[in-house]
């Protein structure tokens, strides 16, 4: 007998009883569900709940290597800056990939791992099916969050994420929040020594020969905070050889992450493009404000207003905020005209939080998690606004 049908007689075995949905789950995961439609429907699409979220994990599986690959690079680099003259002779090498593996996988484990226990528990006890949309959950979380984090601390939430974040507002597709944006701020503001984002990672880095400054170093964001030389090049941040949670530093795979997104048409070209634009104003106008000679050097807002408008594109998560976070269906706005306004502020309010937040300088997590509120709210003033001009057209007619 094979597995399938060993799968498919455990669930007629446990059919109207409380662990029915643990293994219908566990059967539509790894096989097409026996109903289908075949004829008769008005619509008919090859789309559905599982298939739209493995699509984003395909978006993201690149993202992840690339994080792999760079946590060993940054440990060795960190160990030894004379590899940094030479990123692509150093970094796709076996040692940065085991290393990485050794640190980037527990993560997604402990990830998958905790998430999913508690959707099948809440599926057991609501007696509801599980529903697919932890999948993308569960791969975004360690890729926004601090690759040296404890795996107790991400477990804890995790959970808070996915009990607070989502179940308790009805489960996928009812949560007025993102459920790893709520997961990330539930860490900033329960640990934030562990979520500053200050330090290099180092493996194993807690007392090397008594000099720790040799094996840890502000980030981009951090220097620039701090006013400090940054000592990594524009390529650098672009190609993405630089410290930073495992999933935000290579630009050039988000970007084609957002183009795969687009092709498909599972991400909104139109939030991701007025997240940039609105990222790219925020910036010109603290550009404009250095320019003018409001704000000097003496002022601790200084190093961040100064950076080129579009070098916040290339630095912190920005871009990846843009791409895979402020793009979710469930939190964004639903109205084109809202896609708009959505996620220009979201653009805007995540610079203008990294400028004048200088203990925690990236605010792409805050910002998103705040339009997430406002999201119904624009929608519905987008709604009225397009009702009053109908409402116009039609007395104009009949008058």
């Amino acid at each position: 007998m094979g597995l399938k049908q060993k799968l498919h007689t455990l669930k007629e075995k446990y059919k109207g009883k409380k662990m029915a949905p643990a293994f219908n789950a566990l059967h539509t995961f790894l096989y097409s569900p026996n109903e289908t439609t075949h004829g008769g429907t008005h619509v008919k699409a090859v789309d559905d709940l599982k298939r739209t979220m493995n699509t984003v994990i395909m978006a993201l599986v690149p993202c992840l290597i690339f994080g792999i690959f760079n946590a060993g690079y940054q440990h060795y680099a960190a160990i030894d800056p004379l590899l940094r003259a030479a990123p692509w002779d150093n970094f796709l090498t076996w040692d940065n990939f085991i290393l990485g593996c050794w640190t980037v996988l527990p993560l997604v484990i402990v990830s998958y791992g905790v998430g999913l226990a508690v959707e099948f528990i809440f599926a057991v006890i609501k007696g509801h099916e599980v529903e697919e949309g932890y999948l993308v959950t569960g791969m975004l979380v360690p890729l926004i969050v601090p690759i040296d984090i404890p795996l107790w601390m991400l477990s804890i939430a995790v959970i808070f994420g996915v009990v607070i974040g989502k179940e308790v507002f009805g489960g996928t597709g009812m949560n007025i929040l993102n459920p790893a944006l709520t997961i990330r701020a539930f860490l900033f503001f329960a640990y934030p020594t562990w979520m500053s984002g200050d330090k290099v990672w180092v493996h194993g880095a807690v007392e090397r020969a008594g000099t720790p400054d040799a094996i840890s170093g502000e980030t981009i964001l951090g220097s620039y905070a701090q006013n400090q030389e940054v000592i990594y090049s524009l390529w650098d941040m672009f190609w993405g050889f630089i410290p930073g949670s495992v999933g935000e530093t290579s630009k050039v795979l988000i970007v084609v992450g957002a183009l795969f997104l687009i092709f498909t048409k599972i991400g909104s070209w139109r939030i991701i493009f007025s997240t940039v634009a609105g990222a790219l104003a925020m910036g010109a106008i603290f550009n404009l404000v250095v320019d003018s000679g409001i704000v000097t050097e003496a002022s601790k807002f200084y190093g961040l207003m100064s950076v080129p408008f579009w070098q916040h594109l290339i630095i912190g998560s920005i871009l990846f905020g843009a791409v895979y976070m402020a793009t979710d269906p469930v939190t964004a706005s639903q109205t084109n005209k809202g896609k708009w306004i959505y996620g220009f502020l979201i653009g805007f309010i995540s610079i203008m939080i990294r400028v004048f937040n200088p203990a925690y300088p990236e605010g792409v997590f805050l910002a998103i998690l705040l339009m997430n509120v406002f999201a119904p709210t624009i929608d519905h003033y987008v709604l009225q606004g397009n009702i009053k001009r109908r409402m116009k057209r039609l007395k104009v007619k009949n008058a």
